[in-house]
């Protein structure tokens, strides 16, 4: 740092306000001290700075699943909002089955001298999976923010019963006698919410309650639960848990012979980049989990600021759905389409002539049959 000042002509203290990111440097100067450390290849001790600083910046994210799509993209919106606050993270990939590597894992994670740590686990864990994260270390909970509010900890989830709810109403609303749900995994617990959002709006309705069928998230499972389902009379619509199992059952019901949406119609959950091209765009529910990623990080990074820890409990944040409408949805057969206003109101009638009505009124021999 002695040499980077000396050759950019500055002091070693504005060497270290720009390799720490503090303000009050012109840009200027700090381009002039940027260009010197890039052509020096100086990379600072992290190890030595959390000694003088006390401060590691770097933050824990325990997380499982991340070959499905949700999970993925809360990641990966985790990763982008940590690294925009100037944190480094640190990723552990969790194992549901296996306790004790799980726990050496998160240990691992902690002796690192992690800040802050967060959690995207979608599933209910047989054990308990922070037990090796030391009291007082600020926890962010990337799930719905079910039960009473928790010292320390910050909760930010998606609002999967009113967006299943939405989803179920939509179906209901076009006329639908009911509303068959092809579930995810009983594990997870966005299950039990969706699930929850989609008898809530039948019941709502004073729609029958059929019984659901779980899947596994897959396409492949969407198509198996759907042709099963479609073995039963009377199956116009189907609320279908995420994205992936929705493809599969949109082929389940056109290899049964009927058409998406004249006969059967499809709603799905997440909005999946392919949802909106589909050979039918399906109509879904969009998760904003970038938002859901920001919002948590943010609040993360307030925790472990000048500050210190959250003293008092956190706010619960839900971040809404979005139901967009494509063309997997349509009225059941035995209702009819609403009618569409013209673009133009028509032409006022013009009344015939007087002659002309009069040859009208009579048929073409006078009148004599």
């Amino acid at each position: 740092m002695r040499e980077i000042a000396r050759r950019a002509g500055v002091s070693q203290k504005t060497v270290s306000r720009v390799v720490n990111g503090e303000p009050h440097v012109s840009e200027a100067l700090r381009e002039r001290v940027q260009r010197e450390i890039t052509l020096l290849g100086y990379l600072p001790d992290a190890n030595a700075r959390a000694l003088v600083t006390r401060r590691s910046r770097r933050i824990g994210v325990i997380t499982t699943d991340t070959g499905y799509f949700g999970p993925s993209s809360v990641l990966r919106g985790l990763e982008r909002a940590a690294r925009g606050a100037g944190y480094f993270v640190g990723v552990v990939h969790a194992d549901e089955h296996d306790a004790a590597e799980t726990t050496r894992s998160v240990r691992h994670l902690v002796s690192q001298g992690v800040e802050a740590v967060a959690v995207s686990a979608p599933v209910a864990w047989p054990f308990d999976l922070l037990a090796g994260v030391p009291a007082g270390v600020p926890l962010l909970r990337m799930e719905y923010p079910a039960g009473p509010p928790e010292p320390g900890v910050i909760r930010v989830g998606s609002d999967d019963v009113d967006a299943a709810r939405e989803a179920t109403a939509h179906l209901l609303a076009l006329g639908h006698r009911t509303v068959h749900h092809i579930a995810g995994p009983p594990a997870w617990t966005v299950t039990g919410r969706r699930i929850s959002g989609w008898r809530a709006a039948l019941r709502a309705a004073g729609a029958p309650e059929p019984a659901f069928r779980h899947g596994d998230w897959s396409a492949a499972a969407g198509c198996r639960m759907a042709g099963e389902l479609l073995r039963e009379p009377g199956v116009t619509a189907l609320f279908v848990a995420n994205d992936q199992m929705a493809i599969g059952a949109m082929y389940a019901v056109r290899r049964s012979g009927r058409r998406i949406p004249e006969d059967v119609s499809v709603v799905g959950f997440d909005d999946i980049p392919e949802a909106a091209y589909l050979s039918v765009p399906l109509t879904t529910v969009r998760q904003d989990f970038t938002a859901m990623a920001e919002q948590g990080m943010r609040r993360l990074v307030a925790a472990v600021s000048e500050e210190g820890p959250l003293d008092e409990p956190a706010q619960d944040v839900l971040i809404p759905g979005t139901f967009v409408v494509r063309e997997s949805t349509a009225p059941p057969p035995h209702v009819p389409p609403p009618a569409r206003p013209s673009a133009r109101p028509p032409a006022p009638a013009v009344p015939p002539a007087p002659s002309a009505t009069r040859r009208a009124a009579l048929p073409e021999d006078g009148g004599r049959r």
